[in-house]
């Protein structure tokens, strides 16, 4: 954490722009409730919900606490959920308007009462049309003259590398860049942050952390649902935007980057972009770009039956998308961004392949590979090569598992919005994107973004619930990935390969 940023501890009020959204009710308040519950939130916290819409105040707790489970039994839970309703207020108001804002400040002094100094976090998660205004009368209107504030952004900053720097071009003047918590949600995720514990934590694995030994690694983000009519929004972001220039470049960035100084925020973002900036993409040629049509039985219409997506659209709901580092570590080793939409699976996973063994004396050995499950079940498994058990001398593949839910049965694993939140609280923004990461990604996808908009290629069609389109295999194995190593991990220990 940066000395200059200090920890809130009191005197704390936090507003939640959007809180009539699904995000709010689904993420924000169940994050924050877990929290309160667990002592990790300022006890004299107010929170007040802001958005646009009519809402009763009674119907506004029941909004926020809807998806908030407590076992019927659980009368010390039940009774911190009282009180943290009591902490939770309403404030109904435009985003664009002065007297919204001056109204804002008016109630949050009645709800404050009497304090030494007052700070203030203001959680966005709103359309990036209106972060400017909203930022703008929060600055002028309800900044606090003594004590801290922070601003807490929701992706996506800006469409493009030019709208993310006219945005903060816009931002700076208000809030400096230690006030600014820009959100990635992945980066809240506990195998994403893992990530820096497993890579130097363990010399086994940072001496094998090149070229040498690797042959390949891939970030797969599976989702098994469509747009859903959330068309219109997908289509002028498609999953280029969506998912690989936030999630999954930031999960290159830290699986790339060198050693970092120290552990704290500046140092870590520090090597973040240092790999950023020497991140290349592939040829475009060999980007596979799909879109979704129904499924094989009809029963889950295709992305274009969709009546929210305009007709003939060739937004790609599919991509696999080659990217390479271009230095001493990892010179010449592709790095495989896959993402989609309407998928067979729902997962999100790390997949490093290693090289062959090159001794000659087992031809017929499997790749070792070193598999990082961010969601579901988080796990980290290596697949290895021991002898088939018996009187064969066959290699078997097996794998050291561990799953964490089967591994820590007695720990409690946060979900990504209370790590983020906390942190916001504390003063740490390692797991925060800084301005000029964002500006990384943006330059990475940027070319393809481009070629995407002007050349409008056609998408190559897979079915909905499938694992992609036809093509996946080959671009795979043009770039080194070896299928002759299953993944048991998937199936029970008694799946064994025959001896043949």
């Amino acid at each position: 954490m940066s000395s200059s940023i200090q920890p809130i501890k009191q005197n704390a009020s936090m507003v939640v722009f959007g809180a009539s959204g699904d995000l709010a009710k689904k993420k924000t308040f169940p994050a924050l409730f877990s929290l309160y519950k667990d002592g990790r939130l300022p006890q004299d916290l107010v929170i007040v919900g802001y958005a646009r819409s009519k809402i009763e105040p009674n119907d506004f707790i029941e909004r926020i606490t809807q998806y908030i489970k407590i076992d019927d039994n659980d009368s010390e839970t039940k009774q911190k959920l009282e009180e943290f309703k009591k902490m939770c207020t309403y404030y109904r108001g435009s985003y664009d308007e002065v007297e919204s804002f001056q109204g804002l400040n008016k109630h949050l002094l009645e709800r404050e009462g009497d304090r030494t100094e007052r700070n203030r976090v203001f959680y966005l998660a709103l359309p990036p049309d209106v972060f400017v205004p909203v930022a703008t009368h929060l600055k002028q209107q309800c900044y606090p003259e003594k004590g801290a504030a922070r601003l807490i952004i929701e992706k996506p900053f800006g469409f493009d590398l030019d709208s993310a720097r006219e945005l903060q071009s816009k931002l700076g003047p208000l809030f400096h860049e230690n006030e600014v918590y820009r959100i990635d949600h992945y980066l809240g995720k506990e195998m994403v942050q893992n990530l820096v514990h497993l890579r130097f934590c363990n010399p086994i694995f940072s001496q094998l952390w090149n070229k040498d030994s690797i042959s390949n690694v891939q970030i797969t983000f599976k989702e098994p649902i469509g747009t859903e009519g959330r068309g219109g929004y997908f289509d002028s972001s498609t999953i280029v935007r969506d998912i690989v220039q936030n999630h999954l470049v930031q999960v290159l960035s830290l699986i790339a980057m060198e050693p970092p100084t120290t552990l704290s925020a500046d140092d870590l973002r520090d090597a973040k972009v240092q790999a950023l900036r020497r991140t290349r993409l592939g040829e475009l040629q060999d980007v596979v770009l799909g879109q979704y049509i129904k499924s094989k039985d009809g029963k889950h219409p295709g992305y274009l039956d969709d009546e929210t997506v305009p007709k003939g659209s060739k937004c790609p709901t599919y991509s696999a998308i080659p990217m390479f580092v271009d230095n001493d570590r990892w010179d010449g080793v592709p790095f495989l961004l896959k993402a989609g939409k309407a998928m067979n699976a729902g997962k999100v996973e790390v997949r490093v392949q290693f090289k062959p063994v090159a001794n000659g004396l087992f031809n017929d050995a499997y790749h070792n590979e070193l598999v990082i499950r961010i969601q579901p079940n988080e796990a980290v498994y290596l697949k290895m090569n021991i002898k088939q058990p018996g009187i064969s001398s066959k290699p078997l593949l097996t794998d050291l598992d561990l799953t964490y839910k089967n591994r820590f049965t007695n720990m409690k694993l946060h979900e990504a919005y209370e790590a983020l939140f906390f942190d916001a609280f504390a003063g740490d923004q390692s797991r925060f994107a800084r301005i000029d990461e964002l500006e990384c990604a943006w330059t990475l996808v940027g070319p393809l973004l481009q070629y995407m908009e002007k050349e409008k290629p056609e998408p190559k069609p897979y079915e909905y619930g499938s694992e992609g389109p036809d093509c996946l295999n080959e671009f795979l194995q043009k770039f080194g990935y070896s299928y002759d190593t299953p993944d048991y991990y998937e199936y029970p220990v008694t799946n064994l390969p025959e001896d043949k």
